[in-house]
């Protein structure tokens, strides 16, 4: 049998042959996949962490990060840049979570400076605390700054990210500017409805700044339930744009850009549009990932991981390091998982959430690790509610231990500026919405043997349900969490919990409008019985979904 490495090498060779690659040193490097491609590119998370709380990607129920014991060290962190750089990388990209939370991230900055060959070492950032880093970072050695920003409204930023700190974004982007960062690249995701108004006031920055303004496609993620109307495609960006600068038009762009240049006349700054749906670049790609916990990832949509830490823990040499690298970048795909050429494919695959998971593709708007599952319904899967003959039947749970069991369920319900107006100011005739909601909610949870009819009466220890105003999205977002101590679980009560305080909604804001959408009914978790826990891998991370807050929650809890 051949050794690992030969035969990733002789494998990529005969696919690089394919592809017309002349170069041998390229044919016969671990980084060239089969596709042809070589891999110079790398992007490392340095931490999970974050300074931010965004509503898209900070679930209501938190998110549990790897211990510290798990993250890459300073040392693994130089030690797989080096093996990389050797093996053809020119450029490494600094990401997180937020990568300026990184006690040593100057250290490693520096430190990257040291390794021969290595040409660009650029970093992406939510800006926040630049001005306080950013001259040291220069000094050791940062070559280049993205800096992820997704309004330049205050009061909208400060929503969305549950913090302050709009005003250090932007003297941050300033002294990037002042210390001769050329350009400085600003990240903007667009989302339809949320920031799709803001389009040519981002351009505009680019008529007075050197800023490179990246425009990134909304994309899917089974944890955001991605919706196509959501999505603002890089052509109707640009005819948006050239409305009011009838003169912009497209710049030439380098073979492995992602980024579609664009410019106004005279302006000192550029625009560019990511067009990671509309039009994928699949084909030239030369990045590769590594997460905070050290999973390399040949693809930001791969489900495919390998664990270099475990590698370089174990005492692995750098021989089988890059043997275990070259049977990784052999397994690459020719396009991202789950997106066909057309970015109106339906097959979108789940997405499981990891804290930080997107700021790969969306600045710095959270990274950590994409982990995709396919949704597939096992052929062992039985009906438990029917017995021999087919027909109902209540589950016989008298041999079952007794255990301590929760369960959370969600439901939002989308209404209009005018509801969301009278809910806010408690001016509907049937009274306080949220606070009828959220106790409809939990009569609903009480009763729910009487309405679900093979459902086990049981007594609930805990009944806890949140109804929250979400006034940008025009939104009314339903969580419940219910416990108990028993022979079965109580996710139907939860789900019960959430249908009957969304139905209360409707029924009391009827009278304004019909116009009001019941949707995102779902389990978000289980735990305790036979089968074990149960987490959601369609976590609903819109603009809208956040943990409630004192000031914007209303909470009954019956013990």
């Amino acid at each position: 049998m051949l050794p690992l490495r030969v035969f990733c090498r002789r494998f990529s060779t005969k696919r690089a042959l394919d592809a017309s690659i002349k170069d041998p040193k390229l044919i016969e490097s671990p980084l060239t996949d089969t596709f042809g491609r070589h891999h110079t590119y790398l992007r490392i998370s340095l931490t999970e962490r974050c300074n931010l709380r965004c509503l898209y990607c900070m679930p209501a129920d938190g998110v549990k990060l790897n211990p510290n014991d798990k993250i890459l060290t300073t040392e693994e962190v130089i030690r797989i840049s080096r093996l990389f750089v050797n093996e053809g990388v020119t450029k490494i990209r600094l990401t997180g979570g937020e990568p300026t939370v990184r006690k040593d991230l100057t250290d490693i900055v520096a430190a990257l400076r040291k390794i021969d060959n290595l040409q660009t070492i650029a970093m992406t950032t939510n800006g926040i605390v630049l001005t306080r880093q950013l001259v040291d970072l220069q000094r050791a050695g940062l070559d280049m700054i993205n800096i992820s920003l997704d309004t330049l409204k205050k009061e909208k930023f400060e929503y969305i990210t549950r913090r302050k700190g709009w005003e250090r974004v932007m003297m941050g982007i300033d002294l990037a500017l002042q210390l001769g960062y050329n350009p400085v690249k600003v990240n903007c995701v667009v989302t339809r409805g949320f920031n799709d108004d803001e389009v040519c006031d981002f351009v505009k920055l680019t008529e007075e700044k050197n800023v490179d303004v990246r425009f990134i496609e909304y994309m899917p993620f089974g944890g955001n339930k991605w919706e196509m109307q959501k999505m603002v495609p890089y052509q109707e960006m640009v005819k948006m744009i050239q409305q009011r600068w009838p003169d912009f038009h497209s710049l030439m762009n380098g073979p492995n850009d992602t980024s579609k240049a664009w410019k106004i006349p005279g302006a000192i700054g550029q625009v560019g549009f990511i067009t990671s749906m509309s039009e994928h670049f699949c084909g030239s790609c030369n990045r590769l990932r590594i997460t905070a916990d050290g999973n390399l990832k040949v693809c930001l949509f791969g489900n495919t991981e390998v664990s270099l830490r475990d590698a370089i823990r174990s005492g692995c040499s750098e021989e089988d390091l890059t043997a275990l690298i070259g049977a990784a970048v052999g397994r690459k795909k020719k396009q991202h998982a789950g997106v066909n050429s057309s970015f109106k494919s339906t097959h979108i695959r789940s997405l499981h959430y990891n804290p930080g998971s997107l700021s790969h593709l969306y600045g710095n708007i959270a990274m950590h690790s994409l982990r995709f599952y396919s949704s597939e319904i096992s052929k062992q899967q039985q009906l438990t509610h029917v017995d021999e003959q087919g027909k109902a039947s209540m589950v016989d749970v008298t041999n079952k231990d007794i255990t301590i069991r929760h369960a959370s369920a969600k439901a939002v319900v989308k209404v209009d500026h005018r509801i969301t107006k009278l809910i806010k100011e408690n001016g509907l005739k049937k009274g306080d919405v949220l606070t009828v909601a959220q106790i409809a909610g939990i009569l609903g949870a009480k009763k729910t043997s009487d309405i679900i009819p093979l459902c086990h009466n049981i007594p609930l220890t805990k009944i806890r349900v949140s109804v929250r105003l979400d006034e940008i999205q025009n939104a009314i977002v339903i969580i419940a969490t219910i416990h108990c101590q028993g022979k079965t679980g109580v996710e139907m009560e939860a789900l019960t919990a959430v249908s009957v305080s969304a139905l209360t909604v409707y029924d009391m804001c009827k009278s304004v409008t019909h116009d009001i959408k019941i949707s995102d009914i779902y389990l978000l978790s289980k735990s305790g019985g036979s089968k074990g826990n149960y987490e959601s891998d369609v976590i609903v991370l819109r603009n809208y979904e956040t943990a409630p807050t004192d000031d914007n929650q209303v909470v009954l809890s019956h013990i």
